[in-house]
């Protein structure tokens, strides 16, 4: 009955139990960290010791043996060492910290050294944690439901240590794979790798973090139980590309994954558009041949031989002209990410007036975000359109060829940064289609690295004026872009008021500069000039234009410094006679 019950005992501890049963511990090997510690008199450093797991046929473990092994000290007039670990340095010199138990396969140890040197002056203190470190930094478990502790070690400003296990924020990349609760023990929920994270707040509200890897290696995924293919339809003109993506969702736990190379893709009309699949061509690409119609369709398997299916429609025309677009619709809605390098996919979807109504024109507009020290984002994309090169007020010029257009990343800093999409292509009318906005945000009560805030914008107003008496033809007018690119926040003219000219205004942000363009009619010499004063400017030097310059430039460049005396505006004067 004994053997039985030492046999049913392994058996449990296989399953990542570690210490039950037979009086002798499963643990194979110990590890002490830190290994080495400075310390001045007077201060302390925790140590920890981490046991692991490593024989039978189960992936290795590791667990928190801390409070279980002997701490000796080599050394008890250099430095000591508490039950829980805690080492307190004596005197300058140097001594050995053992920790011991017993093992799966007899007494096993590991040791640590402490080097000692003068008076500290005060203890402890209370220096800031620098650094979180997570032992172990990489754990795996067999399967679901089992479990795994973490440690969390701060390192001080000193160079001492401290246990912070309950002191840090807990969590996990992912719950759907582990949740992780505030004593650092892991639960395994399905197949896959988190990342786990403990965060520090320093009574100062810095913040020091460290992360560790935690793995379920078997188990089974839940199964794909819905697709969505975007774009759900799109117009292409032949021999243009466009790529389709495809996110599948799973079982109960919702988990949003993407599935693009995982699908079967066909195309119902190969004479129309064909598509790459795994193993030919690039997933989900699809090429237009010739006119016509065709379903594209992404066919999902999952392991029980279960079929999954979603589609979207494409259609080709050998050429068109141009169509008006009459709206333009981003997503995601609004984005909130907790680390710098974090990324979000925008997609943007034109409205035209005739079917498809809704077609993906992600890589054939240029991206905008308007706090680009929160976010930049990129305007270059592999399929129709792609404005490879151009600049983008995100802060990000081009991109990478190959890539799709829209992608937002954090740079670190705390704000709300509004990202937009504008059409590259002025509408046969002259309009130009701004999308809606939707916000990025980086927050820092989520991670450390967003604990930088961006400076609050400052603005002035540019005040165009026209003046003189109204005998020239109609059609002269003055324009300026906005300061991330839109045409025409300012356009002044009299053929807009009739005869007496006219004023008009653009907010620009503090910084920047402006510049003026007058378009005068063909034929037409009756443009006067800017007025003295004005604040023109040689864009290529920054130098004021001379009066013989005003007279006759065409364009006037003002900076937008917002020094004392303009209050907040500019004014620059023109005059037609």
């Amino acid at each position: 009955m004994f053997r039985r019950f030492c046999v049913l005992t392994a058996a449990l501890a296989a399953m990542a139990v570690p210490f039950i049963g037979c009086s002798a511990s499963q643990v194979d090997i110990i590890t002490v960290s830190p290994a080495t510690q400075a310390l001045a008199v007077g201060q302390t450093a925790q140590f920890s010791a981490t046991g692991t797991i490593g024989h039978g046929k189960h992936p290795s473990s590791s667990t928190d043996v801390t409070s279980v092994v002997a701490w000796t000290s080599s050394a008890p007039a250099v430095a000591t060492i508490s039950s829980s670990g805690l080492a307190t340095a004596v005197s300058a010199g140097t001594t050995t910290i053992t920790a011991s138990m017993k093992g799966f396969s007899g007494n096993i140890s590991a040791t640590a050294v402490i080097t000692v040197t003068g008076s500290s002056g005060g203890g402890t203190g209370t220096a800031d944690i620098t650094a979180v470190t997570v032992i172990p930094g990489t754990q795996a478990v067999a399967s679901p439901g089992q479990t795994s502790s973490f440690i969390a070690i701060g390192s001080t400003s000193t160079g001492a240590t401290e246990a912070l296990t309950n002191q840090v924020a807990w969590t996990s990349s992912s719950n759907q794979i582990a949740t992780i609760n505030s004593a650092g023990v892991a639960v395994a929920a399905s197949k896959g790798t988190a990342t786990i994270t403990a965060l520090f707040t320093n009574p100062d509200k810095s913040i020091a973090s460290g992360t560790a890897t935690f793995q379920v290696v078997g188990g089974t995924t839940e199964e794909v139980t819905a697709l969505a293919v975007f774009p759900g339809t799109q117009a292409l003109i032949q021999s243009q590309q466009t790529q389709f993506f495809v996110l599948g969702t799973q079982g109960d736990s919702g988990l949003q994954v993407d599935e693009t190379s995982a699908v079967e893709w066909s195309s119902s009309n190969t004479d129309v558009a064909t598509v790459g699949t795994s193993g030919n061509g690039t997933p989900g690409l699809a090429t237009a041949v010739g006119a016509g119609t065709a379903t594209i369709t992404a066919k999902f398997t999952n392991p029980d031989k279960s079929v999954v299916i979603a589609t979207a429609d494409l259609s080709v025309t050998i050429g068109a002209a141009q169509e008006p677009l009459l709206s333009i619709q981003i997503v995601p809605g609004d984005v909130t990410v907790s680390n710098k390098g974090m990324t979000a996919q925008y997609l943007a979807f034109g409205t035209y007036s005739t079917s498809p109504t809704i077609r993906d024109i992600t890589n054939s507009v240029t991206w905008i975000s308007t706090l680009p020290e929160v976010a930049s984002i990129n305007s270059c994309g592999s399929g129709p359109g792609a404005n490879c090169g151009s600049s983008t007020s995100g802060g990000a010029s081009g991109g990478i060829p190959g890539e799709y257009a829209g992608v937002a990343t954090s740079l670190g800093y705390t704000g709300n940064s509004v990202i937009y999409a504008i059409d590259n292509t002025t509408n046969p009318d002259g309009t130009v289609v701004l999308s809606n906005p939707q916000t990025f945000t980086c927050k820092d009560a989520l991670a450390q690295v967003c604990i930088q805030t961006v400076p609050t914008p400052q603005f002035a107003t540019v005040t165009v004026f026209i003046q003189g008496a109204q005998t020239a033809p109609s059609g002269e007018y003055v324009t300026a872009p906005s300061d991330t690119g839109t045409p025409d926040l300012i356009h002044c003219g009299q053929q807009y008021t009739g005869s007496g000219g006219q004023v008009c205004t653009g907010t620009y942000e503090v910084g920047s500069k402006v510049t003026l363009t007058e378009n005068l009619a063909a034929g037409s010499k009756y443009f006067g000039g800017w007025s003295t004063g004005s604040g023109c400017v040689d864009p290529s030097t920054g130098t004021p234009l001379t009066p013989a310059q005003l007279a006759t430039s065409t364009t006037c460049t003002v900076s937008v410094n917002g020094q004392a005396g303009l209050n907040g505006n500019l004014s620059v004067g023109v005059i037609f006679y």
